[in-house]
C-alpha cells in the first residue's frame, strides 16, 4: 500500500478541526476512573488492521476510524466523529500509509501517543508488534497467552495450506508484495512478485517467463488484472480483519481460499 491520501481528505480535515476544542473537553481530561484503569488504555486505531494488533497485544478499549469493508483504507474521507475517536484516545495507531490518523490527532488537540505499526502478517512480523504495543500498554500478560494461542492456531492452518500445496505438485507462485505471508503458509518461496505500483508491461512479461500456476492477489489493492495475460489460477488474498478485529481469521480465510484453490 502507497499512502494516497486525495485533496478532499485534507479539506475534510479541515473542516472537522473547527469543532476540536470541543470534543478535546470531552475527551480523556482529568483522572481517570477505576472502571478507565480497568478496561486499559483506551485505543484508536486508523483500520481494523491496527485494531487487531492491539487486541492481540491486550487492549480492550479499541475503535476504528476507517470502517470494515473500505477497498482502500489510506483514501478515506475522515468524518467529524472521527474527531471525537481520536480526542478521548490514549494511544493512536496507524501504519506510514494511513497518513490521516495523525492530522486526526493534531486537529482533535488529543494528549494520545502516535504509534506506527509496520503492518505485515508475517508470523515474525506479528510476534514483533504485539509484544511491542505490550510493551507500550503494559499487558504483557495478556499478550504471551495470545501468542501462544497464535502460533498453535497458525501452524494448524500452514499444516492444511502447505500439504494442500505439496500435493498439488508445488506450483510456481508470484505473489503480491503485501501479501507475500501467504506464501509461508503455503511454504513456498514466490518466483516472483509485484507491486505496490501496477505492474509495468515489462514486469509482466518478466512475471509471465517464470511460468506461474499460481497468482496471489491483494484485496486491498487488485492488480492481478494487470497480469491476465498469463494463464494461472488467482487466489485474492485478505490482509485486514472484518469487524470482529479478529487477526487469527485472516489466516482461517486466506487458508479456505488457498486450499480450496489448490484442490482445483
Amino acid at each position: 500500500m502507497i499512502p494516497s491520501i486525495r485533496r478532499r481528505g485534507a479539506a475534510s480535515l479541515a473542516a472537522v478541526a473547527a469543532v476540536a476544542a470541543a470534543l478535546t473537553a470531552c475527551g480523556s481530561t482529568g483522572d481517570a476512573t477505576g472502571d478507565d484503569r480497568t478496561r486499559g488504555p483506551k485505543v484508536v486505531a486508523a483500520s481494523t488492521w491496527e485494531a487487531a494488533f492491539a487486541r492481540a497485544a491486550g487492549a480492550r478499549d479499541v475503535s476504528v476510524i476507517v470502517p470494515p469493508g473500505i477497498a482502500h483504507p489510506p483514501d478515506y474521507d475522515p468524518k467529524p466523529s472521527d474527531i471525537a475517536k481520536v480526542a478521548g484516545a490514549d494511544y493512536v495507531l496507524y501504519a506510514p500509509f494511513e497518513g490521516f490518523a495523525p492530522k486526526l490527532k493534531s486537529a482533535a488537540g488529543s494528549k494520545a501517543k502516535l504509534i506506527e505499526l509496520r503492518l505485515d502478517n508475517g508470523q515474525a512480523a506479528v510476534t514483533r508488534e504485539v509484544t511491542r504495543l505490550a510493551g507500550e500498554f503494559g499487558t504483557g500478560q495478556a499478550a504471551r497467552t495470545w501468542l501462544a494461542s497464535y502460533n498453535t492456531a497458525y501452524a494448524a492452518e500452514k499444516r492444511k495450506v502447505s500439504a494442500a500445496y505439496a500435493t498439488a505438485g508445488r506450483p510456481a507462485v508470484v505473489a503480491q508484495a503485501f501479501v507475500t505471508w501467504a506464501c509461508d503458509m503455503l511454504d513456498a518461496k514466490p518466483v516472483g512478485t509485484y507491486g505496490p505500483q501496477p505492474p509495468t508491461a515489462s514486469q509482466v512479461a518478466g512475471l509471465a517467463a517464470k511460468k506461474p500456476a499460481l497468482v496471489l492477489d491483494n484485496s486491498a489493492m487488485p492488480g492481478a488484472n494487470a497480469l491476465s495475460s498469463i494463464r494461472a489460477e488467482r487466489v485474492t488474498v485478505v490482509n485486514f480483519p472484518d469487524e470482529s478485529q479478529d487477526l487469527l481469521s485472516v489466516y482461517r480465510t486466506a487458508s479456505a481460499v488457498l486450499t480450496r484453490a489448490l484442490a482445483g
